[in-house]
């Protein structure tokens, strides 16, 4: 089977690649810009830049290499960002997907789409699948009129929504959470973390690896796959440096409202996630296991 990744440079997109080549499938990865992947390219894997938001390219791309399934995992995910240069978010998020849609109806595509918690508001969390969206951001909203345009399209599709995202690049360096508080408490240098906030964090390798389950079940409609454990990111700091015994003192709590962002954030959401549990076999690490698999040759 023939599968292309959109934001194959990011922190999910790089994981998908290699679990995906691990398992035998013929990989077109594509990103912005040059790979950061280190994978020869062969007739297994290939990559190929590509710029989401240019249609005529997106239609000629995917026309040239046909693949069978795509797997949408680019998006402007930099939730301040998305509020203050709200057209280009949309471009990005929303008009992006409609034309990877159009040319997916053109090959006869199935369409895979990662969102996003952010699509709830945050008063009633953890949501599962049957929750009614209601976002409070920019970021939320592009994703949801994605999402929209995904149900609408009358492809194959699956819509996999998660949740904060951790866990270590293959290449590069941009940080989430965790690699952002290591990198902090090593330098002695102290942090504020909000603790009115939930989540529940996920583990980039069993994301990628409930994706593949979508995959390979052949699964249709919504499935909320993230990790088990709620938790703010406060004590997801805390968390980290004990594990990594780092100086938590250096953690101070915070309100969101002390932080003066531009973009509200949900109070409360994080998952329910029986369904991938029951219909996928989704097994998701705890997060402190997660940690220890981040950390296990440190």
């Amino acid at each position: 089977m023939k599968i292309l990744v959109t934001g194959a440079n990011g922190l999910l997109g790089q994981h998908l690649v290699k679990q995906l080549l691990d398992k035998g499938y013929t990989v077109i990865a594509t990103s912005l810009g040059r790979s950061r992947l280190s994978f020869p390219q062969n007739e297994q894997y290939t990559y190929h830049e590509l710029d989401v938001t240019d249609g005529p390219v997106v239609n000629r791309l995917l026309n040239k290499l046909r693949p069978e399934v795509l797997i949408h995992a680019a998006a402007m995910t930099q939730v301040d960002q998305c509020e203050e240069e709200k057209i280009t978010c949309w471009n990005i998020n929303v008009t992006a997907t409609r034309f990877l849609v159009d040319a997916c109806k053109e090959i006869g595509a199935r369409f895979i789409f990662v969102s996003t918690d952010f699509v709830f508001d945050g008063l009633h969390g953890p949501y599962s699948e049957a929750s009614e969206p209601n976002p409070v951001n920019y970021y939320g909203s592009s994703k949801w009129g994605a999402e929209k345009a995904v149900e609408e399209s009358g492809l194959q599709w699956a819509i996999v929504r998660t949740v904060l995202v951790t866990g270590n690049p293959l290449s590069g360096t941009r940080h989430n959470i965790i690699t952002w508080v290591k990198e902090k408490l090593e330098k002695g240098e102290k942090i504020r973390v909000v603790d009115d906030q939930y989540r529940t964090p996920t583990f980039v390798e069993d994301l990628a690896a409930g994706i593949i389950l979508v995959l390979e079940k052949n699964a249709q409609g919504l499935f909320h796959i993230s990790g088990k454990d709620s938790l703010t990111p406060y004590a997801i700091a805390v968390e980290t440096a004990r594990l990594l015994k780092l100086d938590e003192r250096l953690i101070e709590k915070a309100d969101s409202a002390s932080l003066g962002q531009p973009a509200v954030r949900p109070a409360r959401t994080g998952f329910i996630i029986g369904k991938a549990e029951k219909e996928l076999g989704y097994k998701p690490h705890s997060f402190r296991e997660s940690l220890e698999k981040m950390f296990a040759s440190r």
